[in-house]
C-alpha cells in the first residue's frame, strides 16, 4: 500500500478542491488507509462500482457499536429530551433494507414524481421573480436552497413557507455532524438541533395517524411494511425525516444547482448550448454537474470479511470510505473527465447517485429539480457573470460538497 501522508480531507485547502488529491490516490494508492480516521479510501471507478454492488462483502449496517464517552452523552440527550433515531434506510442491509425500501419506492413512485413537475416549475419561476429585476442574486440562498426545500416541504405537510428556514437550520446541523469536522460542543449543538426538529415533526406524525392524507408524508407515516406487520415507529420516522427526506430530498439538489450555475458561468459555451438546445442539453448538463461536482463526495461501508484489493489486505470489520466523487473523475472510465461534456456517451454511468440496491431513491426527483431549475434560469436569464466578492468557499465537510454562497449578476431575457 502506498502512503500518501500529504493527503488530508480535513485540510481546508483539500476540502475546497479535493480533485488533485483524488487523482493522486487513484494513481498511487487506489486503496489508501487514511491515517486520520483509519478508514480505507477507495477512489477508482471500477472498484467503487464493484464495491457498491457487492453487498455481502461491504455492509451498510453496523452490527456492533462501541460508544465513546462523547457518543454515549449524545445518545443520552436523545433518550431524555427526544427520540433515539433508528437506523436509516441507508444504514440497513437486506432483507431489512429491501422491506423498508419498498415503502419508499411506493412513496416516490414515478407517477407521483411526474405529477410534481408543475410544482417544481412554478416554485422555480416564483423564486426568480423575486430577484429578476435586481439583476443579481446569491444563487445559493435565493434559488438553490429554497427550490428543493420548498418542494419537499410541500410534500411533507409543511404549510408555512417561512418554516423552511428553520428546517434548513436543522438539516445544516445534521449535515455538519455527518461531515466529521465538529468539536464536541458543536456535535452536541447538532444533536440538540435535531431534537428540536423532532418536536416540530412529532405532532405531524400524530395528526396523520388520525387523519391520513394523499401525500408522500402520510404514506410514510401510515403504510404498513408487510414483513414487519406495522408502519414505521416514531424513532424510525424521525431518522428518515432528517436523513432520507429533508437532507436526502434537498441537499443534493441544492448543492448541484449551486455548482451548476458556477460551471455555467465558467463555461459560457455550455450555457449557450443550454439556451439553444434546452431539450437535450439541459438533461445532459444535469448529469455532468453531479458527476463533476459530486454533492455527495463519499459515504461508508463496513467489510464483513477480510479481503485483498490492489495488494492491500483489508481486515473484516474495517470502515470503507467509498469516494464517489473520485470515481466520477476517473480518466480510466471517462474521457476528458475534468470537463463538462454535453455529448458524453452513457451520461448516467456516473456514481453520483450510487449503484445497486442502495441507489439513491430520490434520484428521479433530484433529476427533475435540476432539469426544471436550470430550464427556468434559461427561460428568464440571457447571460450570467460572477459578481465581485465571491470566494467560492466550500462548507467544511468530509462527506458532502456545498458552496456557501454564489453571487452572480445577470441580464434578464426580454
Amino acid at each position: 500500500m502506498t502512503d500518501a501522508p500529504e493527503v488530508s480531507f480535513f485540510d481546508p485547502a483539500t476540502n475546497k478542491c479535493p480533485y488533485d488529491a483524488y487523482q493522486e490516490l487513484r494513481d498511487e494508492a487506489p486503496v489508501w488507509r487514511d491515517p486520520a480516521t483509519g478508514m480505507y479510501v477507495i477512489t477508482r471507478y471500477e472498484d467503487v462500482k464493484a464495491l457498491l454492488l457487492d453487498t455481502e462483502t461491504f455492509s451498510n449496517e453496523r452490527k456492533t457499536v462501541r460508544r465513546s464517552g462523547k457518543e454515549a452523552h449524545l445518545r443520552s440527550l436523545y433518550e431524555t429530551e427526544g427520540w433515539v433515531p433508528a437506523p436509516t434506510l441507508a444504514g440497513r442491509d437486506d432483507p431489512n433494507h429491501k422491506q423498508m425500501r419498498a415503502l419508499f419506492d411506493h412513496a416516490f413512485r414515478p407517477s407521483r414524481i411526474k405529477q410534481l413537475d408543475p410544482v417544481v416549475d412554478r416554485i422555480a419561476h416564483e423564486l426568480i421573480d423575486a430577484f429578476i429585476d435586481r439583476g443579481r442574486c446569491d444563487v445559493v440562498a435565493e434559488f438553490a436552497v429554497p427550490l428543493p426545500l420548498l418542494m419537499i416541504a410541500q410534500q411533507m405537510g409543511v404549510e408555512d413557507n417561512d418554516d423552511i428556514w428553520k428546517i434548513k437550520a436543522w438539516t445544516d446541523a445534521w449535515v455538519q455532524r455527518l461531515g466529521m469536522m465538529q468539536t464536541d460542543e458543536e456535535a452536541e449543538w447538532s444533536v440538540r438541533m435535531e431534537i428540536e426538529a423532532q418536536h416540530y415533526f412529532q405532532p405531524m406524525f400524530e395528526r396523520l395517524r388520525e387523519q391520513p392524507e394523499d401525500t408522500l408524508f402520510s404514506d410514510l407515516v401510515n403504510t404498513v411494511i408487510p414483513e414487519w406487520g406495522r408502519p414505521l415507529t416514531d424513532e424510525e420516522l424521525h431518522a428518515e425525516m432528517m436523513a432520507d427526506t429533508f437532507v436526502g430530498g434537498s441537499e443534493t439538489s441544492t448543492n448541484a444547482l449551486s455548482a451548476g450555475v458556477m460551471l455555467l458561468v465558467q463555461n459560457p459555451d455550455v450555457w449557450e448550448r443550454l439556451c439553444t438546445e434546452p431539450d437535450t442539453a439541459i438533461p445532459a448538463f444535469a448529469e455532468e454537474v453531479v458527476r463533476l461536482e459530486g454533492p455527495v463526495q463519499g459515504l461508508f461501508r463496513i467489510t464483513t470479511t477480510e479481503i485483498e484489493l490492489h495488494g492491500v489486505t483489508i481486515p473484516a470489520g474495517s470502515m470503507i470510505n467509498v469516494r464517489y466523487a473520485a470515481a466520477n473523475r476517473d480518466e480510466r472510465q471517462f474521457d476528458d473527465a475534468d470537463s463538462v461534456d454535453l455529448d458524453r456517451k452513457a451520461p448516467r454511468s456516473h456514481m453520483a447517485y450510487g449503484a445497486g440496491i442502495h441507489y439513491c431513491l430520490g434520484a428521479p426527483l433530484a433529476r427533475r429539480e435540476l432539469i426544471l431549475g436550470f430550464r427556468a434560469l434559461v427561460d428568464r436569464i440571457d447571460e450570467m457573470r460572477f459578481a465581485d466578492g465571491n470566494d467560492f468557499a466550500i462548507a467544511p465537510n468530509f462527506c458532502l460538497r456545498a458552496l456557501k454562497e454564489l453571487h452572480i449578476e445577470f441580464t434578464p431575457r426580454g
